[in-house]
């Protein structure tokens, strides 16, 4: 069974003057995924976020959330009702309260009571802010009020949420604490599309990703195909004893591809092109020829150093 689509669009684009900031973007995001938008600076990624939550028109190109097309130089209320948008520079006003902060957005999408309160209950609550309800805005920590800006986009329950460098200059413990609330969304079944520098964080997040470049959409493919079309398999060995018998038995198996000596550590990184019942034939080929492990690690290259090679490719 095919899953509704959250997001289509069809040839995409916007040119400010001579510039074409998103070129021709065919997009598809199925609901209920977490989409990684990745890219650098300037590759057209809140641009697109931007013509994907109205805030700015496209030059040309059709946009789809949820199956309803979004028309030109019209309200568009409904689909708007439809989507929640947390763009890297969301305005906070300082002099409210939390609880007066959020209550001031709930009735801007008219949500009446009881349900308004309800609700805005419900957001401090997955946002980990209960607390500091009557907090003033201004007394909140960067972190804090990152969350409070999410749960001010989530206050009318979208269906589809757009965030845009949400984790940007926050501490580890501020960015685990909003990864946790996002799978939160996520398993409730809300469709994601988040853009990040921070690699790590969408690898454990997402589902799919997208890469852009120069205003293009290069690859979007789901995160388990990028990783088998793109991503080397690695093992790390580490010897007791010396390099040199070591490096002399890995030429001989077939499925070693590359070698790297880890300076200052006795340790060898692996490039294995085989399955996991040959690296356990490679392990004990070592062991049998007498070579003193103490560690032989099998892993991948992680998302981070596939969208380095990628750019590398792009720029050759």
């Amino acid at each position: 069974m095919v899953k509704e689509l959250a997001i289509r669009t069809n040839g995409l684009t916007k040119q400010f003057d001579r510039h074409v900031a998103v070129n021709n973007v065919d997009l598809e995001i199925q609901s209920g995924e977490v989409y990684g938008l990745i890219g650098p600076n300037g590759a057209g990624k809140t641009t697109l976020i931007k013509m994907l939550t109205t805030a700015e028109e496209p030059t040309t190109g059709e946009i789809y959330i949820s199956g309803e097309k979004l028309q030109r130089e019209k309200s568009n209320i409904h689909l708007k009702r439809s989507i929640g948008y947390l763009p890297d520079d969301y305005p906070v006003y300082e002099d409210l309260t939390v609880w007066d902060y959020l209550d001031y957005f709930a009735r801007l999408y008219r949500l009446r009571h009881p349900r308004r309160t309800q609700r805005l209950h419900e957001v401090l609550e997955l946002v980990q802010l209960a607390n500091k309800r009557n907090s003033l805005v201004s007394t909140l920590s960067r972190g804090m009020k990152q969350r409070l800006g999410l749960a001010r986009t989530i206050i009318h329950e979208p269906i589809v949420l757009f965030l845009d460098e949400p984790v940007s200059g926050l501490d580890p413990i501020a960015r685990q604490q909003f990864r946790e609330i996002i799978k939160a969304l996520q398993e409730a079944g809300m469709t994601i599309l988040i853009s990040s520098h921070v690699l790590s964080d969408l690898a454990e997040l997402c589902t799919s990703v997208g890469i852009m470049e120069f205003g293009f959409l290069v690859e979007s493919t789901s995160l388990k195909d990028l990783y088998q079309r793109l991503s080397r398999q690695q093992i790390l060995i580490s010897t007791l004893g010396k390099l040199d018998p070591l490096l002399s038995e890995l030429k001989n198996h077939p499925a070693v591809e590359e070698t790297q000596v880890i300076t200052g550590q006795n340790s060898v990184r692996v490039y294995f092109s085989g399955k996991q019942e040959e690296s356990a034939e490679l392990l004990l080929s070592l062991v049998t020829a007498g070579i003193p492990l103490n560690d032989f690690h099998c892993t991948q290259e992680d998302l981070e150093t596939i969208f380095l090679k990628m750019g590398h490719k792009q720029a050759t």
